[in-house]
């Protein structure tokens, strides 16, 4: 199966539009596949405003989400992996949603629980 994460995003940003509140991405600056504006990170974070009159193309795929955007004044491509998005929330009152960074690195399902191989030994008496 497919990662929820992506969808949960899109439906919680979907949410807060609908709510004429602001959303906002906390954003795993230290992913090597971002591409984020170095100046605007804070300890290894960046938030990004996502509000459709801030952004222009707003793409939230699947496996990246892209988006076109001005940092003081200068035009820039920001480009994340679904995976470096740890939170998705409203800036007026916080609601939104906290991903756990250890599940978002890793979708896979866990290991199948295996059967006790406890056969029963029945054997045919004349």
């Amino acid at each position: 199966m497919t990662s929820l994460k992506p969808y949960l995003i899109r439906s919680i940003y979907e949410w807060i539009v609908d709510n004429n509140l602001t959303p906002h991405l906390l954003v795993d600056a230290e992913n090597t596949n971002a591409i984020l504006p170095i100046e605007f990170i804070e300890d290894g974070k960046i938030v990004l405003n996502i509000r459709q009159e801030a952004i222009q193309g707003l793409s939230l795929g699947n496996e990246e989400i892209e988006f076109n955007a001005r940092f003081s004044g200068k035009p820039m491509h920001i480009v994340t992996p679904v995976s470096a998005v740890l939170a998705i929330y409203a800036k007026e009152n916080g609601k939104g949603m906290i991903f756990d960074q250890e599940d978002s690195d890793s979708d896979e399902p866990p290991p199948p629980v295996k059967k006790p191989t406890n056969k029963p030994n029945l054997r045919v008496v004349k």
